[in-house]
């Protein structure tokens, strides 16, 4: 075939090809569901927090509405070995990775089933040898029984997307290279939430082991005025039985607070890509962190914008609305055009000589008649498939505003929970003083001693884990509300 020909047969296809793509779309064009129309996150609005003058965490904190969340919120806490720490974990963890590698296979399976949009080019060569029998004709037109056949040809093959099977798959798959995305956006949050609810539990539990070193101290001294006492005929064996008892309870509670204090060392060097074996260079107390005082709190039509699960949520829908189009497309009409255009020569030095081109162009139509009723039930799956993905995007929205609630909530009572424990805390320390004074001189009996360790040792871990609280809540309130994800750059935006 001349080259002329094979280019008026080729755009003769491509035209076909535009003008069957112009068909209808089947199925239901997804529109994303409106934001809840409600004023805030709680029955009355909250705009700040109480406080706790000279005592870790207590500074009050504001709630600013509107205001957007920095990319890397946690810098707000103002603690270099925290920003170290997650910086690395965001470069290194293999879950991150992991997300990033699924979003590259998304985003390929979409680009694959695009290619379904233009017609399959293949081109081919054959090469035979044959003897023909001589009790029929010859095939050539030399009448010779025995010959050599040359075929070069180039086929076409195209499947119109008249109902719009096509653009619903890729429309789906679309929607799941999305999905996809917002997990990696997801993952991103949780990986650095939990470095940083890692981190302050951590300087927790160096407090509470402190705090406990203290009071091992402070047993173990009180004993041995005990034991001298007891010595002198102050006071009795049992008082000074008594004191062991105390020192080796406050003792035994040493060792789960060193166990916990490992395995969260553990979790940090595997959160940032690490073996347990690597010490970090990281350690955190709560003299290296700062509560933030401004705290962003989106408006709740921002938050289904902002929270990746919400989103996730809306490209699930999105699929499930698609492949409604899918299963609808398949019960009708399919229609493919397909077309062969080459050259049949005897000789080698012929191809393509006047005489030996040859092509064919056919259109074919298939229609579903009687399938046992199965693109019909996998219809109907479809749209229950739709219904199930609708009633999952109201239950996954109304989980983000209940953690979001829950936070705001949360942060109110801890600074009241700080508060009180700072008072309980001072108030422990002042009678456990009065305590110790008052044994040594005599005055009082043992017991008032006992009774005043006791509670100055809850006083002083409750303090402990209050100031705890409030920065852990705080870490989560940056959680509930997206993370900011939408302002990294290594995040992908679309």
């Amino acid at each position: 075939m001349r080259l002329t020909h094979k280019l008026r047969f080729t755009s003769s296809v491509a035209l076909s090809a535009a003008l069957l793509l112009a068909g209808c779309v089947v199925g239901p064009n997804f529109k994303a569901p409106a934001p809840p129309n409600v004023p805030g996150y709680t029955p009355a609005p909250l705009s700040s927090t109480g406080s706790t003058p000279d005592s870790p965490g207590g500074e009050a904190q504001q709630f600013v509405p509107g205001r957007d969340i920095p990319g890397d919120w946690w810098a707000l806490f103002h603690s270099v070995p925290l920003n170290n720490l997650i910086e690395r974990s965001l470069q290194a963890n293999p879950d991150l990775k992991a997300a990033q590698a699924a979003l590259v296979v998304a985003r390929e399976n979409v680009l694959a089933q695009r290619g379904a949009y233009y017609p399959n080019i293949s081109a081919g060569f054959s090469a035979s040898r044959q003897q023909t029998s001589t009790l029929i004709a010859p095939v050539p037109n030399s009448n010779a029984f025995n010959f050599s056949l040359y075929t070069p040809q180039v086929s076409v093959s195209f499947v119109p997307d008249v109902f719009g099977l096509n653009r619903r798959t890729v429309e789906s798959l679309k929607a799941q290279e999305q999905q996809a995305r917002f997990v990696l956006a997801a993952t991103h949050i949780t990986l650095s939430s939990n470095v940083a609810s890692a981190a302050i539990q951590e300087a927790s539990l160096r407090g509470q082991i402190a705090a406990t070193r203290q009071l091992i101290d402070i047993n173990s001294a009180m004993l041995q005025i005990l034991r001298t006492q007891f010595a002198q005929g102050y006071v009795a064996r049992l008082d000074v039985a008594a004191q062991e008892s105390q020192l080796a309870q406050v003792e035994s509670t040493l060792p789960p607070l060193l166990k916990q204090l490992a395995q969260l060392r553990d979790l940090l060097a595997e959160l940032s890509g690490g073996f347990p074996s690597q010490e970090l260079a990281e350690e955190f107390d709560f003299s290296s962190l700062q509560l933030p005082q401004e705290l962003p709190v989106s408006l709740p039509s921002q938050l289904v914008a902002q929270r990746p699960d919400v989103q996730q949520a809306v490209e699930n829908l999105h699929a499930a609305s698609a492949q409604v189009g899918v299963a609808i497309a398949n019960r009708l009409p399919n229609l493919n055009l397909t077309a062969d255009a080459g050259s049949m020569a005897l000789a080698f030095s012929q191809i393509f000589a006047p005489g030996t081109g040859f092509w064919d162009l056919a259109a074919g139509v298939t229609q579903p008649i009687f399938d046992g009723k199965t693109l019909l039930h996998r219809e109907r799956a479809a749209q229950a498939a739709l219904t199930e993905a609708e009633e999952q995007y109201r239950g996954v929205v109304l989980t983000a505003f209940q953690n979001v609630a829950d936070t705001l909530n949360a942060l109110q009572q801890d600074a009241e929970s700080l508060r009180a424990a700072a008072a309980a805390q001072e108030a422990a320390g002042t009678t456990l003083s009065q305590a110790k004074s008052q044994v040594q001189a005599g005055y009082a009996n043992y017991q008032t001693l006992l009774s005043a360790e006791q509670t100055y040792q809850q006083a002083e871990i409750n303090l402990i884990q209050a100031q705890a609280n409030r920065y852990a809540d705080t870490a989560a309130l940056f959680q509930a509300l997206g993370g900011g994800w939408w302002n990294r750059s290594d995040i992908p935006k679309s």
